[in-house]
């Protein structure tokens, strides 16, 4: 059984406020240009949508419009945690599991903890994505997200 995957970061914005940048919000800060499925055609992506609620999917809209179903989010609990099944780029019975939990420390500023795990159902490339998603972790959700927060 392959550890966990976790980042976890401190944000100057309310917890409700993280909330809703990292589910309402993703498609203004994931960094689409670097991690989607479309940039295999060399073209960016049009957005990147997030139907939140339990049981919504998150999916990439390509330049020609195709559909790329990321995952899907299994629980949906404003303002502590969302929980999703995310297997960007496999079939959805090969997916990890993300949690984000949000902690709110006081004013404005919150505790965001990633967790991904459930490497398992990817196989054979378990290890290999693991590493994969555990350094792509800190330019997405560190970076990105992070940015994104501080920007408000």
């Amino acid at each position: 059984m392959l550890e966990p995957v976790v980042s976890r970061i401190t944000v100057p914005c309310s917890q409700q406020r993280a909330f809703d940048i990292f589910i309402r919000e993703m498609g203004s800060w994931w960094p689409l240009r670097k991690r989607s499925m479309s940039m295999k055609s060399g073209q960016p992506p049009k957005a990147l949508n997030v139907d939140p609620q339990s049981g919504g999917k998150i999916v990439e809209i390509g330049h020609d419009d195709a559909e790329y179903h990321w995952g899907t989010i299994r629980t949906f609990s404003p303002h502590d945690l969302i929980a999703m099944d995310f297997h960007m780029g496999m079939p959805p019975d090969q997916a990890s599991l993300v949690e984000v939990r949000f902690t709110a420390l006081g004013g404005d500023r919150t505790e965001v903890e990633l967790t991904q795990s459930n490497w398992e159902a990817f196989g054979d490339m378990a290890e290999m994505l693991r590493g994969h998603y555990g350094s792509s972790w800190a330019l997405i959700f560190e970076e990105a997200y992070g940015s994104a927060c501080a920007r408000g």
